[in-house]
């Protein structure tokens, strides 16, 4: 089952300096049929004002994924950790037992990001944090694993879940093909650029794919594309 969830039926909230666009309920967007999808709890398509950001803010027991698509945003939390994550870089944060963080947009111009919200297995761990870069050249054809709590993945950063947010980027008319594990799994896709066929649906730019009870799927590249996939468990 491929359902298209076409960008215009996302929550949409603009506050000034954040204009975001919820593909799951989240703050004052609910949705009863958008509650989740396995242990995806949220994908936030978010365009961050330059100078401005998220004030501190305490979270326990989630991974936050958070892929940069456009500028950087700067992370600094109450462990002492700090950093710049710039387009193309992913960082990950585990909240754990819990993390006070704050999240901006130092840069002269906007940030694009994704922020992917997955439950962990297991609560009340030390909480971490930690950033990595991912060029273009490595996902051009094939998914590659951005973050992962999955054997085989030492190349991701990991996340205490037994899931994983995957890339991959396809010239026009090139096909890709990803595996779940089982037919079990759930998956959720977003077209970051461009047009595509997932098992034969169009999916367009912004479009989110819920997927279930798929072994394979096929994605077919319509225009030069870019995609996003969390695999997760049901």
């Amino acid at each position: 089952m491929i359902e298209r969830r076409p960008l215009a039926s996302l929550g949409h909230a603009r506050r000034g300096w954040l204009d975001v666009k919820h593909h799951f309920s989240f703050a004052n967007y609910q949705d009863r049929a958008r509650m989740g999808w396995g242990a995806l709890r949220a994908w936030n398509d978010e365009t961050i004002a330059p100078g401005s950001g998220f004030p501190p803010l305490l979270h326990r027991d989630v991974e936050i994924i958070t892929c940069v698509r456009k500028g950087a945003l700067t992370h600094e939390d109450d462990l002492g950790n700090r950093g710049r994550t710039s387009a193309g870089e992913v960082q990950v944060m585990s909240a754990g037992s819990g993390v006070t963080h704050a999240e901006f947009n130092l840069e002269g111009g906007p940030a694009h990001v994704f922020q992917i919200w997955i439950d962990p297995d297991r609560r009340g761990a030390p909480p971490s944090w930690g950033r990595k870069s991912f060029t273009q050249e490595a996902c051009k054809g094939r998914f590659i694993a951005l973050a992962s709590g999955i054997d085989g993945d030492e190349d991701a950063l990991p996340i205490r879940s037994d899931a994983r947010v995957l890339a991959v980027a396809l010239k026009a008319g090139e096909a890709a093909t990803y595996r779940f594990a089982d037919g079990a799994r759930r998956g959720y896709l977003v077209a970051a650029k461009g047009r595509l066929q997932v098992n034969g649906v169009e999916i367009g730019l912004g479009d989110g794919a819920a997927i279930r009870d798929e072994t394979d799927v096929r994605l077919m590249a319509l225009d030069d594309a870019e995609v996003l996939l969390a695999d997760t468990h049901a």
